[in-house]
């Protein structure tokens, strides 16, 4: 059993990370907690208030919104992926404003704040060493961890792992060399990378090949029909939630293929977290010094990845002296998309995107 935060900000991949935490059987989700990012920071909370209640969380799971700017830079978003309210194109999910989606923004009748959520939560579950760790999973800019980690270095005894889908090993989406997570606040990437807790990086490099394709999207509609496949034809959702989640797919794909160029479909970055978390065995991983060009003319934001020792003096601790990162090089795509639409499986069984319709 894993206890697991998820710090994020939603946007379309986000959303189905928010789906695969709440649904796989062996993960416990504390809360979530909100970045800018993606979107608004308004947009943000909204979406992933709707996004717990269209998923069916459990009642306890609270959305603590948190910073809404880098730690030193402006912040920037990307309706050009994401739309302007980081959920566009996106049908069937409940408004903001209906009160069981706002109820999921309070604690105990009160917003409570990322930072303040994060340490509770470890706080109540760690119980100084007499309960089990929490590992703590980045799907936006790092922000609002680097804060709690600045705050509460008292409760990083507590964290089992620093998990993130960021960086890229030699490569970037939103500049030649930088990712748009780490691109984004690349001071509160450094701070995380040099916590004394291990840390994961889940790089483009992998999340690039978690492709939504066609065949998935079909299984995804109509689970174990005999529904003839074409090439410019999907079948019928089976279920509402369904529906959605093939809107939230095609039109994630249509801004792939328009600003990336991705033919076959659109990765689903930010779900790998959960998958890695829940089943480390999907992934192939290699343990390197990472870290972050902050003042770079035409690097900053990347992630530095020591693949060659090129410094001969690090120790066996996670942090500024150590191999601090584990990265991940590979993923058994198949193994992971069978991880996910056994998740929307279970969803099924309690969305109330479905009860509405009965």
């Amino acid at each position: 059993m894993k206890y697991i935060w998820l710090d994020c900000d939603p946007g379309h991949d986000d959303a189905t990370a928010i789906l695969l935490a709440i649904h796989i059987p062996d993960l416990i989700l504390l809360g979530i907690s909100t970045v800018h990012g993606n979107a608004s920071a308004d947009n943000i909370i909204d979406n992933a208030a709707r996004c717990l209640y269209a998923f069916g969380a459990p009642d306890n799971v609270r959305v603590h919104p948190g910073a809404r700017k880098p730690l030193i830079r402006k912040p920037r978003h990307d309706p050009e992926i994401h739309g302007v309210d980081g959920l566009g194109g996106v049908e069937g999910l409940p408004p903001a404003d209906l009160p069981e989606v706002a109820e999921r923004l309070l604690v105990n009748g009160t917003r409570v704040r990322a930072i303040e959520g994060i340490a509770n939560a470890i706080r109540n579950t760690w119980q100084e060493g007499a309960g089990p760790q929490v590992t703590v999973i980045s799907t936006g800019p790092m922000t609002n961890i680097a804060l709690f980690i600045s705050v509460y270095p008292e409760l990083l005894a507590g964290v089992e792992q620093f998990v993130y889908m960021g960086g890229g090993v030699g490569r970037g989406n939103r500049a030649p060399s930088a990712e748009f997570n780490i691109l984004c606040d690349p001071e509160a990437a450094q701070i995380v990378l040099d916590a004394p807790v291990k840390t994961v990086m889940i790089p483009l490099n992998v999340t690039h090949t978690a492709i939504v394709t066609k065949d998935v999207q079909h299984r995804l509609l109509q689970p174990g029909s005999n529904w003839s496949r074409t090439e410019n034809t999907l079948p019928p959702a089976s279920t509402p939630l369904r529906h959605t989640l093939s809107t939230l797919v095609s039109y994630f794909a249509a801004a792939y293929k328009a600003t990336f160029g991705f033919m076959d479909g659109p990765p689903l970055h930010d779900a790998l977290t959960i998958a890695y978390v829940a089943q480390p065995d999907l992934f192939k991983c290699t343990r390197y010094r990472v870290d972050i060009e902050l003042s770079g003319a035409h690097t900053t934001g990347e992630t530095v990845v020591d693949r060659v020792n090129f410094r001969s003096n690090y120790d066996d601790s996670w942090g500024p002296s150590g191999k601090n990162c584990l990265v991940a090089e590979s993923l058994n795509v198949d193994g992971f998309f069978k991880l996910l639409l056994e998740c929307v499986t279970r969803c099924d069984a309690v969305s109330p995107l479905n009860k509405a319709t009965v």
